[in-house]
């Protein structure tokens, strides 16, 4: 049996981690916090499986590595497969146009239509855009149903141990030594607001930071921003939560009675196209610059992975393997 060992229990390493272990692999995952994903960015991620929204500021490749993220992640955790709601305020809806035109795989909605779809914003928007194949997951529970995962096909996960000198694997985000990676700055808050019913992914083009509003049950929703530019590590900024409270009250003023139950920010890695590579640096293999597309592209990125540390496997199914 091959042994893998991976620098880092993050998303990057607890995919490959899993993807690995399920074609045979014995992997053991090291990670210097205590607690799993303590110093993930995952944490701060909307966890949206939405390849074909993405096209409308991404490369082509996004697309095409996303596709089959829903698939894979349903074998590891619950997956909501409600599409994604692309919406813009009337005096907008140039925007929203320009958004149909660079993306595929929508319905255009009229006001009774989206009422129909959404209840809670009926009356508020007059056109949409339905990406109907498009998901979400909880980034929190993906994590730990991974985990567990990883556990029960045989693999080890190392809490509070540094990875040693020498791994098969590095995932360790934007604290790796590679050329040309940088951070980026995200920046996310979560909403208790049992006043407002949304049960879908919402994307709101708005004027000033483009929202998005990720359900997570319980009358609770994540909200971020799709484009923020910054290496700073500070918590987040009150211009920045600012602008996602005034986008959360455009799409419906019953945000206005929220409590905010958490807000952080994070450093994402990227690269200067903001795509995802795997590099083999002296004798390591590095899975790196997931960027904000993390939950969505890391399956496809460790499958890539996966056949090159393990070719005998490349074109089987592989069943988890669970042991006694």
């Amino acid at each position: 049996m091959t042994t893998v060992r991976i620098a880092g229990a993050g998303l990057a390493g607890l995919v490959c981690g899993y993807e690995l272990a399920r074609r045979g692999a014995r992997v053991v995952l090291y990670e210097r916090s205590e607690t799993l994903g303590a110093a993930s960015v995952a944490r701060f991620a909307g966890g949206m499986l939405a390849p074909w929204c993405e096209a409308a500021t991404a490369e082509p490749e996004v697309v095409t590595l996303g596709r089959g993220a829903a698939d894979w992640w349903a074998r590891v955790t619950e997956v909501t497969r409600r599409g994604t709601l692309v919406l813009a305020p009337p005096r907008d809806r140039a925007e929203l146009t320009r958004f149909a035109r660079r993306t595929e795989a929508h319905d255009t909605l009229d006001a009774a239509a989206i009422a129909a779809l959404e209840p809670d914003l009926a009356g508020r928007f007059t056109s949409g855009l339905h990406f109907a194949q498009e998901a979400h997951l909880d980034p929190a529970r993906a994590l730990t149903d991974l985990a567990r995962g990883i556990e029960a096909m045989g693999g080890e996960i190392r809490l509070g141990q540094p990875a040693p000198a020498q791994v098969e694997i590095d995932c360790t985000g934007p604290a790796a030594a590679l050329p040309d990676l940088r951070p980026v700055r995200g920046e996310m808050a979560v909403l208790h607001c049992p006043e407002v019913a949304i049960s879908r992914t919402i994307r709101l083009l708005h004027p000033r930071i483009p929202l998005y509003l990720v359900p997570r049950g319980q009358g609770r929703y994540m909200i971020g921003a799709t484009m923020v530019e910054s290496s700073s590590d500070r918590p987040a900024t009150l211009r920045a939560l600012t602008e996602l409270f005034s986008a959360a009250f455009t799409l419906h003023p019953g945000f206005a009675e929220a409590a905010v139950e958490r807000s952080g920010a994070g450093l994402r890695p990227a690269f200067p196209d903001n795509l995802p590579r795997l590099i083999r640096q002296a004798g390591t293999w590095h899975l790196n610059g997931l960027y904000r597309h993390g939950f969505l592209l890391a399956p496809a990125m460790a499958r890539r992975l996966a056949d090159t540390l393990l070719p005998e496997t490349r074109h089987e199914d592989h069943p988890q393997r669970r042991t006694a």
